[in-house]
C-alpha cells in the first residue's frame, strides 16, 4: 500500500492530573481506512484532536508527505487537508445544506460583497454527486436525519480538499441501513486515495471497512494489525489489558416481588400507543426495537410527562401524577438519558457540583450549602462507582463516556430513586466501560432498584435483561422472558411480525 500518508511521532499530551497521550506513534496511508481502537480515556481522541488542531501536543512530531509540520490550530489542520468529523455534529439547523458547507467561505460574486447562493448550491450538488449521491442543496439542516447531516459534514470537509478525513464514532446514532450508506462513502473516499481514520467502539464494524487497527490502552499505543488477520477476541483483550466475558444473564426468580412500577394504557402521540407494563423491585427489564420504535417518548412520558395524554402510573402500589420531572424525582423515579452530555450533565461544572444536582435539599440548611457534606457524599459515590478522576473538583466535560455515565448515576444513587430508567446506558463507551455499566445494573438490581434498560444493542439486551418487551410504531409488540429471550424472537416482534402482545403486557 506505500507509505504513510502523515505520521505522528512520539506524540505526548498532558491535562491536569492526566497523562492523556503518552509517547504515540501511529500512521495513515492514502487510500486506506485504518481504525483507531481503545476504551474510553484510552487516548485514541485526545491523539486526533492534536492531528486535527483541536490540541496542540506537549512534544513529538508530525510528518506529512515525508515533511514534518507545525499544526497549532484547526485552521493549520485544515489548511494542510487534515479534517475531522467529531461525534457531535457541528452544523447549524437553521442554515440550509449548501449555506453549512460553506459557511465562513462563502462564495462572493464578482463584486466580492454579494453572496453568491447560486454558484454554492451547484458546487454542493457537484460534491456530492462525486460521491454517486443526491442532495437538496436548499433543505434546512435542522430538518435531515443524523445520518443526512453526518453526510453534509463529509462533503463540507471535501470542501477543504481533504487529503485525511477523521471520523469519531460516526455510527453511533445510525440505523443498520444508513450504516451501509455511509459505509458506501466511506469507500468511495478510500478509493479515491484519501487517507481516513475510523474511530469506533463497534468492533464488528471494523472487519468490514478497515483495512487496519491500531489499538490504545491507558494513552499508550499497543499495537497495529492487519483487519484481515486480526480476531475480535484479541482485539478486545488488547484494549481492557484482560480477558472480557459475555455471559447471559440469569432469570429473575423473585416474581413475589413488590411491583416498583406499573403503567397502565399510557398514551403519549404517535409515538406511545396504549401502552401497559410493569417492573419489580430486584428485576432488569430491557426494552428493545428498532430507532423510532417509541421506546424513548415512552421513558419520556413517564418521567417528564412529554405528551402524556392519558394512562395511569403506579410507583410502589401508589397511583402518581407526572407532569414533569420534579413529580417523577420525587415519586422515586430516575431517568438516565441517552444524550447524557446534553440533558444529563452540565459539562462545565465539576463532578463534585453534578452529584448533588438532584438533592440539594440533602446539603442544604437554612438555604446555605453545606459543602463538605456534598463534598463527603461525591468522594463516596466516586469511590463505589469507580469514577475515574485525578479529583472531585475535575469538570466533567474532561471524563470519558463512562465516566461521565457513572456521574449521572451518581446523581441518581444520591437521590435514592427506586426505579432507574437507563436509556441506551452504554451509547459511545467502549467494551471494557460496558462490562463495568453491567456490573453496576447488576449491582442495583441485587440491591432492590427496579432497572428499566432501553438498549438498541441486541448483545446487550440480551446479556443484561431478566425479561425483555419490544415495541414497534409505539407499541408494545412482545414479551420474552427467560430461555425464550434471543435475537431471531426480538426481531420478529420489532418489525411487528407478531401482534399477540397486543400492547398490553400488565
Amino acid at each position: 500500500m506505500g507509505n504513510e500518508l502523515i505520521q505522528m511521532k512520539d506524540i505526548c499530551k498532558s491535562f491536569p492530573g492526566v497523562r492523556a497521550v503518552d509517547n504515540v506513534s501511529y500512521g495513515v496511508r492514502a487510500g486506506e481506512v485504518h481504525a483507531l481502537v481503545g476504551e474510553n480515556g484510552a487516548g485514541k481522541s485526545t491523539l486526533m484532536k492534536i492531528l486535527s488542531g483541536v490540541y496542540t501536543k506537549d512534544s513529538g512530531s508530525i510528518i506529512l508527505n515525508n515533511e514534518e509540520v507545525n499544526i497549532t490550530n484547526v485552521r493549520d489542520a485544515q489548511a494542510l487537508g487534515i479534517v475531522m468529523i467529531h461525534q457531535e455534529l457541528n452544523l447549524m439547523n437553521h442554515l440550509t445544506v449548501a449555506e453549512n458547507i460553506f459557511f465562513g467561505r462563502e462564495a462572493k460574486k464578482k463584486s466580492r460583497i454579494i453572496l453568491d447562493s447560486k454558484r454554492q448550491e451547484e458546487e454542493t450538488v457537484q460534491m456530492y454527486a462525486r460521491l454517486n449521491l443526491d442532495v437538496d442543496p436548499r433543505a434546512k439542516v435542522g430538518r435531515l436525519t443524523v445520518a443526512q447531516r453526518q453526510l453534509v459534514e463529509i462533503v463540507k470537509a471535501l470542501t477543504y480538499d481533504s487529503k485525511i478525513l477523521i471520523m469519531d464514532e460516526p455510527t453511533a446514532s445510525l440505523t443498520s441501513g444508513e450504516v451501509e450508506d455511509l459505509f458506501r462513502v466511506v469507500r468511495a473516499l478510500k478509493e479515491d486515495g484519501r487517507a481516513i481514520v475510523y474511530i469506533s467502539h463497534k468492533l464488528e464494524e471494523l472487519k468490514l471497512i478497515s483495512d487496519r487497527i491500531t489499538v490504545m490502552r491507558d494513552g499508550q499505543f499497543v499495537a497495529t494489525l492487519n483487519t484481515e488477520e486480526a480476531s475480535l477476541d484479541a482485539i478486545i483483550q488488547m484494549m481492557v489489558g484482560r480477558e472480557v466475558f459475555e455471559t447471559k444473564q440469569s432469570p429473575f426468580e423473585d416474581t413475589g416481588a413488590e411491583l416498583a412500577l406499573k403503567v397502565e394504557n399510557l398514551n403519549a402521540g404517535r409515538m406511545v400507543q396504549d401502552v401497559s407494563f410493569h417492573v419489580r423491585r430486584g428485576e432488569i427489564l430491557g426494552f428493545a426495537g428498532l430507532v423510532g420504535a417509541g421506546r424513548t417518548e415512552t421513558a419520556r412520558a413517564i418521567f417528564a410527562g412529554d405528551g402524556y395524554t392519558s394512562g395511569d402510573i403506579y410507583v410502589g402500589g401508589k397511583k402518581v401524577t407526572i407532569k414533569g420531572p420534579r413529580d417523577a424525582i420525587r415519586a422515586g423515579i430516575a431517568y438516565l438519558p441517552e444524550d447524557r452530555r446534553e440533558l444529563g450533565l452540565a459539562l462545565g461544572m465539576t463532578v463534585d457540583e453534578n452529584i448533588p444536582m438532584a438533592s440539594m435539599s440533602k446539603f442544604s440548611s437554612f438555604g446555605f450549602i453545606q459543602f463538605a457534606k456534598s463534598a463527603a457524599n461525591s468522594e463516596k459515590q466516586r469511590g463505589v462507582l469507580d469514577i475515574r478522576t485525578p479529583s472531585i473538583r475535575q469538570k466533567v466535560k474532561f471524563l470519558s463516556g463512562g465516566n461521565q455515565q457513572k456521574v449521572v448515576l451518581a446523581k441518581w444513587l444520591t437521590r435514592n430513586c427506586d426505579v432507574i430508567i437507563f436509556d441506551e446506558p452504554t451509547k459511545g463507551i467502549d467494551i471494557g466501560a460496558k462490562n463495568e455499566i453491567y456490573k453496576l445494573l447488576n449491582e442495583l438490581a441485587e440491591q432492590g432498584k427496579a432497572i428499566i434498560m432501553i438498549s438498541s444493542e441486541l448483545p446487550e439486551i440480551l446479556r443484561v435483561s431478566h425479561r425483555v418487551l419490544v415495541m414497534c410504531e409505539g407499541r408494545i409488540t412482545g414479551e420474552l422472558v427467560g430461555d425464550e429471550i434471543d435475537q431471531n424472537r426480538i426481531m420478529n416482534f420489532a418489525v411487528k411480525r407478531n401482534h399477540a402482545a397486543g400492547g398490553q403486557v400488565g
